[in-house]
């Protein structure tokens, strides 16, 4: 666990989870809570009331205690749903799990976890062998919450029949009592052996999102929201589950993979209140919709005539409104580095966006500022309940790594001291690994990540992320990844092939439009930034199950750069 140290009042949050989710849970009764997209579950609060009881009472059948691990393996769902508010208020640990993961990874998490009850979808549990499982008793399938495997058979009621005996109505609900600072949830950052860290979070760690959500967020009792993000990871689950279900609003979960077309399908039919995204859906719609129009010939011309111009960026936005629902009122992005072109192209049509940033120990928000007040290239200003500081790498750098500190912040790495003890200073601060500044108004910058950060030929600090953003937005790149090679920098590109397909280009050209790209990258650049060479890759870049690109290494060779962590010596 982190260190022992004294947190002042005001950085905690002393609501009680399970009380707010009662209090939702009777308030909202009536209402519709969660449903799936396109399916056919669906649960309105009181429902979801009754569901939780079942679950206690298979659980106590099944001998569980408070404190035991229970995993949850599945694309969002409102039985996904169902099932986590289940296991927190029975007091019960939960263990979201990434699906994703490679069967291997799933049964060495399912282990290290030591869960006793895993809900899975079918077809999720068949690439698993029970026989691996040290510690699983049972598994619930999160299709129809029958018995799915049990491993002594002595469980003989499903959940739906314990749903069907119970009689529960709101006045005489009530949810079993949960410490305000009980271990909640385990997140786990990675499922590779060795690689894994599994982050404790508490109910009150919860609670501080969900409350600073409430108190800032736009989002009301009653209205609608699509859930896209995977709520097995922090940040959909909770801003796009938790907070919506604490306030009552009607969550629609997609379990579909949600490409431009699925979204803009599913933000029409739902026209959600409140959309949380990652960059790289937000940038798709950009480079694939959006920026081929404003490129053909006669927009180009007509964009430098005052008048018209404002009203093609009136028209744009209304459409990128319509795109998106047409209901909502703020677009919240986070979870990586937004391309900066796509943010100044929102920002000159005066689309409602806003840029946050977190990361999973901090269950995640660290920063965020609504729409209105944004400062371009930011992530926000430190949220309630929380401080942030910089910590310089060297003296008289203006910028250094961001530590922050407070209620949301883990309680450290399960079963892992050392990881723990690495990560915290001795007052509590935790180390965030990404670099960056506060201006005067508050206001976060990130530059890159400290691990990844390269040094120049004369000491300079060299972001990677910074060069790659760069790199990302010229013509017939899909990805890149700058590496150090005998201290000259050197960029990986996984070129657009769907465009060259449809354009049959030829290898010469696409060797040529690399090259091109590289001179005009090199004039965005400092000296000792400058890109020596582009290297065509023919396959994509090995990604995290949170879709993110790994960073690799081929400092032994070719062979491994997808394989072997980033080289920072």
């Amino acid at each position: 666990m982190r260190p022992k140290f004294h947190l002042p009042e005001h950085l905690r949050c002393e609501l009680n989870f399970v009380e707010e989710l009662e209090k939702s849970l009777k308030q909202n009764w009536d209402l519709m809570a969660v449903s799936d997209y396109g399916g056919k579950t669906h649960y309105t609060y009181g429902e979801c009331a009754r569901m939780f009881l079942a679950i206690h009472q298979f659980f106590g059948d099944a001998k569980i205690k408070r404190g035991d691990r229970i995993a949850i393996l599945g694309r969002n769902s409102a039985n996904w749903a169902v099932s986590y508010l289940a296991a927190i208020s029975y007091g019960a640990v939960n263990v979201p799990l990434l699906p994703d993961f490679h069967p291997a990874d799933l049964v060495h998490l399912l282990n290290h976890s030591e869960s006793r009850v895993l809900f899975a979808l079918p077809s999720l549990f068949e690439a698993i062998d029970p026989a691996e499982l040290k510690y699983l008793e049972v598994v619930i399938s999160l299709e129809d919450m029958e018995i799915l495997w049990q491993k002594k058979k002595t469980l003989k009621k499903s959940i739906r029949e314990y749903a069907h005996s119970l009689l529960v109505d709101r006045n005489t609900f009530q949810l079993p009592k949960v410490g305000t600072h009980d271990f909640a949830s385990l997140v786990y950052t990675s499922g590779t052996t060795g690689f894994s860290k599994g982050v404790c979070l508490s109910c009150s760690h919860l609670m501080s999102n969900i409350k600073y959500a409430r108190d800032t967020m736009p989002l009301f009792p009653g209205e609608t929201i699509l859930s896209f993000l995977p709520v097995a990871h922090s940040f959909g689950c909770a801003f796009e589950f938790l907070f919506p279900f604490f306030t009552g609003c009607h969550i629609n979960f997609l379990s579909r993979t949600p490409t431009p077309t699925v979204l803009i399908e599913a933000f029409a039919k739902v026209k959600p209140s409140l959309i949380l995204s990652v960059p790289l859906i937000i940038e798709k719609m950009y480079y694939k919709k959006i920026k081929p129009a404003l490129d053909k010939p006669v927009l180009r011309l007509l964009r430098f005539v005052p008048g018209v111009n404002a009203a093609i960026k009136k028209k744009v936005r209304d459409q990128l409104v319509a795109t998106f629902g047409g209901n909502f009122r703020e677009v919240v992005i986070g979870g990586a580095a937004f391309s900066p072109e796509v943010e100044a192209f929102l920002r000159s049509v005066e689309f409602p966006f806003t840029v946050g940033y977190g990361m999973t120990e901090c269950g995640p928000l660290i920063s965020y500022s609504p729409w209105k007040e944004y400062a371009p290239h930011s992530v926000g200003r430190v949220v309630d309940r929380m401080e942030v500081k910089i910590v310089p790498l060297h003296p008289g750098d203006t910028s250094g790594e961001i530590m922050v500190r407070g209620a949301n912040v883990m309680s450290g790495y399960y079963k892992n001291p050392d990881a723990t003890k690495e990560v915290f200073d001795e007052d509590g601060w935790l180390h965030t690994g990404d670099m960056g500044y506060i201006d005067e108004k508050g206001f976060i910058y990130i530059n890159g990540r400290c691990k990844t950060m390269l040094l120049g030929p004369s000491g300079q600090n060299i972001y990677p992320e910074e060069i790659e953003a760069k790199l990302n937005v010229l013509p017939y790149v899909q990805e890149s990844l700058v590496v150090s090679r005998e201290h000259q920098l050197v960029a990986l590109v996984y070129p657009d092939m769907d465009r060259i397909d449809q354009e049959k280009l030829t290898e010469q050209q696409i060797v040529s439009i690399m090259e091109e790209n590289r001179k005009k990258l090199n004039e965005m650049l400092p000296a000792y930034a400058k890109v020596v060479r582009i290297e065509i890759m023919s396959e994509e870049f090995e990604k995290t199950p949170k879709k993110v690109s790994k960073d690799f290494c081929i400092c032994k060779g070719e062979k491994n750069f997808k394989k072997t962590p980033r080289c920072v010596k």
